[in-house]
């Protein structure tokens, strides 16, 4: 009989293959971008974001979990149950409706914060690439153990947060790492640094309003967690009391190797 995180993994796998048949299905729609509602967070809604939330639920319902659904759309749905279901049904939107292949759909399944997160799935839309894991039992892309890379100073890649709202703090860095890449999808990119493709990933925007939810980040923190990575905001303190809902924002300073904050962006991981 499945233990009950297998149980959780599969009804997760099946939630992310839900919203890739929805994502492909409405890849040639004029109407995919549309803007139908604000969503609980504050920001718009497009077409794509309510099919994939609206397929997420069904499937849910379908699957006879009684989970609680946090996501970016339509806030906090309760639905009876002890663990709360935290996901961004198309994180990389913006991505998503121009096809741009850096687009996912993250879930996150646990309790009360960060901290209480016990298993994360992030779905790569465009590569059909799923990375997961479940606390205490490492981290995984498509059944091969993943884990982060040793830093060493040379050769370095940093996905940053770039453009108009980027924080000063970030395009300095920006300015002083070998190779920087900007995706738009905070949760590929935390997986990116889990299975070691990246050294490191920062999301500081200068008006705090424009920084991160935890619908943005429960999966991919609890993926780099487990692949021996970490994360913290940019001055430092720990991200485990961020609560599971959408009211609060956070920066993000993820590493694969604690020196990387230590040396180059000045003593944030501890």
């Amino acid at each position: 009989m499945l233990g009950t995180a297998d149980r959780d993994l599969g009804v997760l796998h099946r939630l992310g293959l839900a919203v890739e048949r929805v994502a492909r299905d409405s890849a040639r729609s004029p109407h995919r971008a549309d803007v139908v509602a604000m969503g609980a967070s504050g920001t718009p809604t497009e077409e794509v974001d309510r099919l994939a939330e609206s397929a997420i639920l069904a499937a849910l319902d379908a699957e006879g979990v009684d989970w609680n659904v946090v996501s970016e759309e339509i806030g906090r749905v309760e639905r009876g149950g002890r663990r709360t279901l935290v996901i961004d049904p198309i994180d990389g939107t913006a991505n998503a409706v121009r096809n741009l292949p850096f687009s996912t759909v993250s879930l996150a399944l646990g309790e009360r914060d960060l901290g209480g997160v016990d298993v994360g799935l992030v779905r790569d839309l465009a590569r059909g690439t799923t990375y997961w894991a479940v606390r205490g039992g490492g981290a995984w892309r498509d059944g091969r153990r993943i884990r982060t890379r040793s830093w060493t100073g040379r050769g370095e890649v940093v996905l940053v947060n770039l453009g108009r709202a980027a924080s000063p703090r970030s395009t300095a860095l920006a300015g002083r790492m070998r190779r920087v890449r900007s995706l738009g999808c905070a949760s590929l990119e935390l997986a990116l640094v889990a299975e070691g493709a990246a050294d490191a990933y920062v999301y500081e925007n200068a008006e705090p309003g424009r920084n991160l939810r935890a619908t943005d980040i429960a999966a991919g923190y609890r993926i780099l967690s487990e692949a021996g990575g970490g994360a913290s905001n940019a001055e430092g303190a720990a991200l485990e009391t961020l609560p599971l809902g959408v009211d609060q924002r956070t920066t993000v300073l993820a590493w694969g190797d604690a020196a990387f904050g230590r040396v180059v962006w000045g003593g944030a991981p501890t």
